[in-house]
């Protein structure tokens, strides 16, 4: 199920260095990484959606899933599980647009 309300805004950077192996001062900058690298595969992403390209679809949000749990955002990683879950099976009635959004 998609999240549409996810809340990033408050994240504690020393918790997220602790859990990630990292000191806090290198945060800032793995986050700002995560989404510049994100926003060239959600073009592609959307791109696939809209031609129903699963393989496409698969690959993309497979790479948004892996950069994702790297940095513990665990709703974005659960969201784009799903949906490659859903592109490997080549699932035409699963919600893709939604999950995309939520993303």
């Amino acid at each position: 199920m998609p999240i549409l309300n996810a809340n990033y805004s408050s994240i504690n950077h020393e918790e997220m260095a602790a859990s990630i192996g990292l000191k806090s001062k290198h945060i800032p900058m793995l986050i700002t990484s995560f989404i510049e690298e994100s926003k060239q595969i959600l073009d592609v992403l959307k791109e696939s959606i809209s031609t129903k390209d699963y393989e496409k679809i698969r690959l993309n949000v497979h790479a948004i899933k892996g950069s994702a749990g790297n940095l513990k955002f665990t709703e974005i990683y659960e969201m784009a599980k799903e949906m490659e879950f859903a592109a490997s099976a080549q699932k035409s009635d699963f919600e893709y647009e939604i999950y995309f959004d939520a993303i």
